[in-house]
Order: structure tokens, then sequence, then C-alpha cells
């Protein structure tokens, strides 16, 4: 009932009221108006149209919500993969800052151990010029003997053919023989 006595007083209202003659005749253009307008809205809540309407906006304002669920459960999955992420990429540091470490021992073993290894070549390398030296050396010291010898022998010799008779030469010559034999020992 308030509703009716609204509308009433909004058609009450109306600029039709202010026209000069009888509003509710035929020959109004405002009355047809209003009667085609009432008989349009009856119409629509005859048929249900606005239930209608309503329905569908429910409809779209669930879709809507459903939509936004949907949004949140992909945000949330988003960030659990972007987590996710960020702990096999710490992971991932975390192993290539090991195998840094690991490669770094390696190489300074592998150092230690190739400065290790020259130090022994080269205590052999020493060693073996040392003994190849010396052996020049003894080498040198037969070959001056040798000499020294065959010199000696040859000055011994030509002294004692020149000396010594010829009777003689065989026994002073086996005394020289002998007596170098005994110095060079």
């Amino acid at each position: 009932m308030k509703k009716l006595t609204a509308f009433a007083l909004a058609l009450s209202a109306s600029p039709a009221f202010a026209a000069s003659g009888s509003f509710f005749s035929l020959r109004n253009t405002d009355f047809i108006v209003t009667i085609a307008f009432l008989v349009f809205v009856g119409i629509l809540i005859y048929f249900k149209i606005p239930s209608i309407i309503g329905g569908m906006l429910d409809k779209r304002a669930e879709g809507i919500r459903a939509d936004l669920d949907e949004a949140r459960r992909l945000r949330e999955e988003a960030q659990e993969i972007y987590a996710s992420y960020e702990r096999r990429q710490r992971e991932v540091k975390t192993q290539a800052d090991e195998i840094v470490a690991n490669a770094k021992r390696e190489a300074e073993g592998q150092a230690a151990k190739a400065r290790e290894d020259l130090k022994l070549s080269i205590a052999r390398r020493l060693k073996a010029a040392e003994d190849q030296i010396a052996g020049a050396e003894s080498d040198a010291v037969r070959a001056v003997r040798d000499r020294a010898v065959q010199a000696a022998v040859a000055a011994a010799s030509e002294i004692l053919g020149k000396q010594v008779a010829s009777g003689q030469r065989s026994a002073g010559i086996d005394d020289a023989i002998d007596e170098v034999a005994r110095r060079l020992n």
C-alpha cells in the first residue's frame, strides 16, 4: 500500500499536471505515456523479469566470485612455486659454492703435489749431475794417471837406454817398473 501511495505522489508531482486540460484524457500524450509505462512495468513484473535479471546478476556475481577464488588459488600456487624456486636457487647456489670450494682445495692439493714432485725431480737431477761430475772427474784422474804412467815409462826407458849398458838394461828396467808400480798404488 505504501508503494502505491508513493507511486501516486510521484505521478501527481509530474509535469503533466502542470499542463492545462484534463490529465486523464486519451488526448493527453502524457497520460498515454504514463499508461504505457505502467503497462510495461506490469508486463515486466508479470513475466518476473526483475527476478530473472536478479538471477542473472546473482549468476554473474557467483561467476565473479568463482573467478576471484580461482585467481586467489592461482596466486597462492604461484607464490608456492616462487618459494620453491627460491629454495632451489639457494640450494643450487650452496652446491655451486661447495663445488668451487672443493675445486679450490683440489687445485691447492695438486699445486702442493706438483711443487713436491718438482723438488724431487730437481733433487734427482742434481744427484744425477753430481754423479756425472764425479764420474767425469774419476775418468779425468784415471786418464791423467795413465798419461803420467806412459810418460814416466817413456822417460825412464829413454834415460835408462842412454845410461845403462846393454847388459844392465833389462835389470834396470825391471827395477824402474817395480818402483813406478809401488808409487802409483
